[in-house]
């Protein structure tokens, strides 16, 4: 059957799913899977560390001749990170968080395909406005940064999806599966961006111990928070949060975010604590989502059985309306 969107048919893609591009896990070896699975594949590149970028770029420009992009935090970067990023073949670049304004230019003069992610209305009309080609409509339920005060996935997709017609809108926060997949569409989604479920995957980026714990991890164990990114000493601006899987600092520091950013031996500590192996390097990013990942596939083979269960959770809901 197949499920075709204005997404597929813009990106010349098999499925309306595309990988969230999260830093640390989505390299070049998880980009090029899920492209030669029929899906959009795109680095993690987070903050453009040239370093990083030519280490991963050929491994995702080798590993597929299907379409691929490159994520940034657009509060991190410059404009050469991303012409550099252009120049290495990327047919699509994901700007989050932040003013894209000053990075439309290059992607714009190399022919190139703008995706914008969006936590709120104000960002949604900032991104109709510069024209990007594809949006994507974040909610809160997804894992890892979005905005403090953002909205639910269910009623937030809609609601951009309208403000942003004819242009196509990914939906992105809790999905996990096929029916989240169905779900999305159902909401006039032309898609869905999914980030915690591939890092369940072969050929994520992530370190073994923090697959087994997303493969272990509840949705009632996800927490939204700004205490580890200011216990990290991380540069992440205010208004955005994480949600993550349960830490010993969430529970030390709930509460008390003013008080952890005041403290000049907190920082310390952490580095302390994950010296001695008390705690992990990074934390656990996970989506309310994640009780529904139970296995770790290759990339490739989870594209083509979300696109499966998406399709079959459609027309089971035909079914029950011809009825």
């Amino acid at each position: 059957m197949g499920l075709t969107t204005g997404f597929t048919e813009l990106l010349g893609v098999r499925h309306p799913i595309a990988l969230a591009p999260m830093g640390g896990s989505a390299g070049g070896r998880l980009a090029a899977a899920v492209s030669r699975g029929g899906g959009l594949g795109m680095l993690g590149a987070a903050s453009g560390d040239r370093e990083w970028l030519d280490r991963e770029l050929p491994i995702v420009a080798s590993g597929t001749d299907q379409p691929w992009g490159v994520g940034f935090l657009t509060w991190a970067i410059d404009a050469d990170a991303v012409r550099h990023a252009l120049r290495h073949g990327a047919r699509v670049i994901m700007l989050s968080f932040g003013d894209p304004g000053p990075y439309v230019k290059p992607v714009r003069a190399a022919g190139a395909i703008l995706i914008i992610q969006v936590t709120d209305l104000e960002e949604a009309r900032r991104a109709v406005d510069l024209g990007a080609d594809v949006i994507v409509a974040q909610g809160t339920e997804g894992g890892g940064h979005g905005a403090r005060r953002g909205r639910s996935t269910l009623p937030f997709v809609p609601v951009v999806v309208d403000l942003a017609a004819p242009t196509p809108v990914l939906a992105a926060g809790g999905i996990a599966d096929g029916r989240g997949v169905a779900a999305a569409l159902a909401l006039g989604a032309a898609g869905a961006l999914i980030g915690t479920r591939f890092q369940a995957t072969t050929e994520a980026g992530a370190e073994p111990a923090t697959v087994e714990a997303i493969v272990a991890g509840r949705g009632q164990d996800t927490e939204r928070s700004r205490v580890l990114d200011l216990a990290r000493g991380s540069r992440w601006p205010s208004q955005y949060s994480a949600r993550t899987l349960g830490h010993p600092y969430l529970d030390r520091w709930r509460g008390r975010e003013d008080e952890l950013a005041a403290d000049p031996r907190a920082g310390q500590d952490y580095q302390d604590d994950v010296a001695r192996g008390a705690i992990p390097p990074l934390p656990v990013w996970a989506g309310e989502a994640v009780d529904l990942i139970t296995d770790v596939p290759s990339a490739a083979d989870l594209v083509a059985t979300l696109a499966a269960q998406a399709e079959a959770a459609l027309a089971g809901a035909g079914r029950l309306f011809r009825r």
